[in-house]
């Protein structure tokens, strides 16, 4: 892949991080993230200009603070501009121009955008949960009907994992991380997603276990982490890796089954 095609694909991905980090932060506070409202400061109402809103840019030249009141800017906003720039490259890098990329963006963008809400408040709102699996399987369709069907049972597969966690748990588990990886799983079909749930709560195992040790939680305190960012990594890692990783799970089995197993020839 060409250079000046990552670099693009880096600016594109820092825009539309921009934009779900507004869409994300404004939903909870239940205001419009489209039509007419105007990005403002937070603290003096100030009516944000087009240099104002370069991602990463911006944030960066004013020092992280108003140019006008003086008040902070919160560091989540050039992080997740930076993340997603990082993503959109892994993104092209990996699949190239394909309709894989179209999928694994829309499936990108659901991440985001619910870890975000999830981080931010403990909630997973419904249509940001379901909205990329819709648009993964009308780009299923390119891939025909079998790709359809692995999308539909990947979504069911997702859905129903936690459906079980929360009926044996007798609700102490929200149906936000259920539609959540329904929604993934329309993107990644019943494979995959049974890999990225493994992945996901591999990695938020870890993180757990390292907060234990640095301190910040206890046991025997009722200490909660948000769970939707740990399966967000297990998902983007499957959408990513996740041929090599069967076969390095499996050993028996060639690459070609598990590329195949996408909805395109790759």
């Amino acid at each position: 892949m060409n250079a000046e095609y990552l670099i693009i694909a880096g600016m594109l991905g820092a825009c539309l991080g921009s934009f779900l980090n507004v869409a994300a932060h404004r939903s909870l506070l239940g205001r419009s993230w489209w039509g007419n409202e105007r990005s403002v400061c937070e603290s003096c109402g100030h009516t944000l200009s087009a240099l104002e809103l370069i991602p990463i840019i911006s944030w960066l030249m004013l020092r992280g603070r108003c140019r006008v009141c003086g008040a902070k800017i919160s560091v989540r906003y050039i992080l997740v501009e930076m993340v997603c720039a990082a993503l959109a490259v892994m993104i092209l890098a990996r699949w190239g121009f394909s309709w894989t990329s179209l999928l694994v963006a829309a499936g990108t963008c659901g991440l985001v955008v619910n870890s975000l809400t999830d981080m931010e408040s403990g909630e997973v709102l419904d249509v940001f949960a379901i909205v990329p699996g819709v648009l993964a399987l009308a780009i299923r369709i390119a891939g025909g009907k079998w790709a359809v069907l692995d999308g539909l049972a990947g979504a069911f597969a997702g859905w129903s994992i936690f459906a079980a966690i929360i009926f044996l748990s007798r609700g102490g588990m929200g149906w936000g991380d259920a539609v959540f990886m329904g929604g993934m799983g329309a993107v990644l079909g019943w494979r995959f997603t049974l890999l990225a749930f493994y992945l996901g709560i591999m990695v938020g195992g870890a993180w757990a276990i390292m907060l234990l040790l640095i301190g910040r939680v206890k046991w025997g305190r009722h200490d909660s982490l948000p769970l939707v960012p740990f399966l967000a990594a297990g998902c983007f890692m499957t959408m990513i890796y996740g041929p090599e990783i069967f076969v390095w799970l499996t050993e028996r089995m060639r690459y070609e089954v598990f590329i195949t197993s996408w909805p395109f020839t790759l």
